[in-house]
């Protein structure tokens, strides 16, 4: 069928016509990164002849496990480390020029694929966008970082963030092919939600990424990234779990994969890195700053940025562990005590204090303050939404076209009690909250369906103009009109129930945060690690 086949560079794909869309899964953006393209730049896919049918997802990348959005029953489970593949959602193949939103999926930098059922793009795409979503390399295999993993093959230096040039391969693949799936080269926005949103503040500072987009969107995730000594020892952490003598390129290339996502397991639960073993480095290559120190520096200035957390993120990580029921006043001060400790530098701010202030402005606002419900305030704003709302203050300082939101839709799953956890934005945004087993988690209903479409309707016309304001063209009128965010007007969008522009919200707890942590860019190293869960002691 010709209106549904597309010339690559390696060869002729051909998609499904699915209630008018066009789709293409398992897409090939780079060859297997095994054997001896383990730990190096990814390489181009081998060419193929005759028409390749993309009708099915491509493996995921190996990992230990499966969790959260990751375990929907039906979704694809085979792992391969040929997974370097992505899918298209597309209106038509046509000259339209339509933006293209290219997405990163979370896990920890561990676990995640593209194919998980809430990522789908179809709803989205139906607004008049191509999407994208992608596999990249995860855990060891995408971001284990040593002199001796070094890349002499590759253009950049330095070493690891092999995940991250993933990404990288993926979004050149996007600029040489939009085209032809009737998207625009010239509009894209890449967006991802917890590691995948770090892996978007990642490529906001790699120089060689910024040509590649135009916009980016954070949800729940921003800068993260370990300097190459810490990323040193993991490896060699993980050597000395294989029963390595010493850490060589061609001795690690050589552990089966199994042998090696096993070590990894041992790595991680061993604390290193403080709990995220493994996630982007500030190599000297890809990345020569942290993150934020671009940020702030504006280096990433040109680019309109949107970025928001969820109300309750926390519960996500402490719902399963019966200890985070159990949490008294003394328990309350030992975790948070302990969490300060862990963040090293950045967590040099007075625990007791630190407490008593989220204690006493919930308080004045009528939100409950049992230790519980403390610990999940804390964990959220500590980990979450402080580091998110630094990231924006300091790009607004550079494009005031940076937009931030709160999303606070409750979901009635596990009593209650997770609120309006990590990744529950997810189906909103993507339109899947009608999928039997995604509605499990994020609720269902007209309300739900009119959310998603808020949702949806605002990353759509983010991605087409920079505003993710209503302009009328997708019939998204009713919606307020949604404030650019600044350090001095911290306007935020409220996504909920009730959809409405909120005045700095949470703003104490906010404040005091910022100002223990001192001007962004010199000691941001708050991330996922820096708290620990109540199942893993004090």
């Amino acid at each position: 069928m010709p209106g549904l086949v597309v010339e690559t560079r390696y060869g002729r794909i051909r998609g499904t016509d699915e209630d008018g869309l066009v789709v293409f899964r398992g897409i090939p953006y780079a060859a297997a990164p095994s054997g001896d393209l383990r730990w190096r730049a990814p390489q181009p896919p081998a060419a193929w002849a005759g028409l390749r049918l993309a009708s099915s997802f491509g493996p995921m990348c190996p990992q230990a496990a499966t969790t959260g959005l990751e375990a929907i029953p039906g979704d694809p489970v085979e792992q391969s480390e040929d997974c370097l593949s992505l899918n298209v959602w597309t209106p038509g193949l046509d000259d339209e020029r339509r933006p293209v939103m290219v997405f990163l999926h979370g896990g920890g930098f561990i676990g995640g694929a593209s194919s998980v059922s809430a990522y789908h793009g179809a709803a989205l795409a139906r607004h008049g966008v191509v999407v994208v979503t992608l596999n990249y390399r995860l855990g060891a295999l995408g971001w284990l970082a040593h002199p001796a993993l070094a890349d002499p093959g590759s253009v950049a230096a330095g070493t690891g963030n092999w995940g991250l040039r993933d990404q990288i391969a993926a979004l050149r693949f996007v600029a040489a092919h939009a085209t032809r799936f009737g998207g625009d080269a010239e509009n894209v926005t890449i967006f991802g939600e917890s590691a995948g949103a770090m892996c978007v503040a990642a490529l906001l500072a790699a120089e060689e990424a910024r040509p590649l987009y135009r916009r980016a969107i954070m949800q729940s995730g921003a800068a993260a990234a370990i300097g190459v000594t810490e990323a040193a020892r993991v490896a060699e952490a993980l050597a000395l779990e294989l029963g390595m003598a010493g850490l060589t390129r061609e001795a690690l290339s050589a552990v089966p994969v199994e042998e090696l996502l096993a070590a990894q397991q041992r790595v991680s639960a061993s604390q290193q890195a403080n709990g995220l073993a493994f996630q982007p480095v500030v190599d000297g290559g890809v990345l020569s700053r942290h993150p934020a120190a671009e940020i702030a520096a504006g280096a990433c200035g040109g680019v309109d940025v949107l970025v928001g957390t969820n109300r309750d993120e926390w519960t996500f990580f402490t719902f399963a562990a019966a200890a985070a029921h159990e949490i008294d006043e003394v328990r309350l001060g030992k975790l948070v005590r302990a969490q300060v400790r862990a963040a090293g530098p950045a967590g040099a701010v007075p625990a007791d204090e630190l407490i008593e202030t989220f204690r006493t402005a919930r308080a004045s606002r009528g939100d409950p303050v049992d230790p519980p419900s403390l610990y999940t305030a804390l964990g959220t704003d500590w980990v979450f939404r402080v580091p998110s709302m630094r990231l924006a203050a300091a790009q607004a300082a550079h494009n005031p076209r940076t937009f931030a939101y709160l999303f606070d839709w409750e979901t009635a799953f596990g009593g209650g009690i997770l609120g309006s956890c990590h990744a529950l934005e997810l189906p909103f945004v993507f339109g899947t909250v009608d999928n039997p087993f995604v509605a499990l988690f994020a609720g269902s209903g007209p309300e739900a369906e009119a959310l998603s479409l808020v949702m949806r309707s605002a990353w759509v016309a983010f991605a087409r103009s920079g505003d993710p304001s209503p302009d009328g063209s997708l019939g998204d009128g009713h919606r307020p009109a949604w404030p650019a965010y600044s350090a001095t007007a911290r306007v935020t969008m409220r996504l909920g129930r009730v959809i409405e522009p909120l005045m700095a919200p949470m703003e104490t707890e906010r404040a005091w945060l910022d100002g223990h942590l001192g001007p962004y860019g010199e000691r941001e190293t708050l991330s996922l690690d820096h708290v620990r869960s109540p199942a893993r002691g004090t």
